[in-house]
């Protein structure tokens, strides 16, 4: 069985305008999405900023409603048992949000720790634990408002692991960060499925999503338009120059045009 599960995923938003003649408008971020991660694979939801890959997180965290479809997250329906699906997620956001800076790393992941519901007698040998995983446990006692955007990124990771789940969602983990800060959490993400753990990323970074993932959704304007392992998605380019192999960026421009004209 499939560790996340979305048929028919859709989501849209209602919109009020006008101001004598009030009017309802209806916008769809996510548009009948339908894709399944397996055990221990690492699958990539690749698209623009608006293409709908933070919703359809949001939809299997629980944290938003689907208008339409299903989805499941270890035989889990998101709606209908929404406590054992947050249970058994991890969720790491890109960005500077969520940390208390006054606090030091290790306060602030002692203090979701009680929110995850850690038990007391484990949280100092976990807390300790996803520290030295993210390799910030010889800063562990500084405070937050000193650490660099990569390791607040850093300590995001360690904040999502604390209470050990299955399946983590990262969404755009990467943004914002230097190049240096970004190729040291790209090496941490893939030491997350040694463990057998299901990771589903979302990113718009072509080189990331081709280094990082097993396989990968093509998404735009709401819609998956395309699916497979980076090697399939790039053989599917045609009209490519002699003695230059296609490229990701190659495959997603084409998947996209091809869905525009159709």
């Amino acid at each position: 069985m499939p560790v996340i599960e979305a048929d028919g995923l859709t989501r849209t938003f209602r919109h009020r305008t006008g101001l004598l003649r009030r009017a309802t408008r209806e916008v769809p971020a996510v548009r009948a999405i339908s894709f399944t991660v397996d055990r221990g694979e690492l699958y990539g939801l690749l698209g623009p900023n608006g293409a709908g890959k933070s919703t359809t997180i949001k939809m299997l965290m629980t944290l938003l409603a689907p208008t339409a479809g299903t989805a499941r997250v270890l035989g889990h329906d998101v709606v209908a048992a929404p406590r054992r699906v947050r249970a058994s997620v991890g969720y790491v956001a890109g960005g500077d949000r969520g940390l208390y800076e006054r606090l030091s790393g290790w306060d602030n992941l002692r203090y979701f720790a009680e929110l995850y519901g850690v038990p007391a007698r484990q949280q100092r040998r976990r807390i300790g634990d996803v520290l030295d995983l993210v390799s910030l446990g010889d800063r562990a006692r500084d405070r937050v408002e000193g650490y660099s955007r990569g390791m607040r990124q850093r300590l995001h990771v360690a904040r999502g692991l604390l209470h050990d789940p299955p399946v983590l969602f990262l969404d755009e983990p990467t943004i914002g960060v230097d190049p240096v800060a970004a190729r040291e959490l790209r090496t941490l993400i893939l030491r997350l499925t040694r463990d057998r753990r299901t990771v589903l990323l979302t990113t718009h970074y072509m080189a990331e999503a081709d280094e990082l993932c097993d396989r990968i959704g093509v998404v735009a304007q709401g819609r998956l338009l395309a699916e497979g392992t980076p090697a399939q998605l790039k053989a599917g380019v045609v009209g490519r120059r002699p003695g230059r192999p296609p490229t990701l960026e190659d495959a997603y421009v084409q998947i996209v045009a091809r869905a525009d004209q159709a």
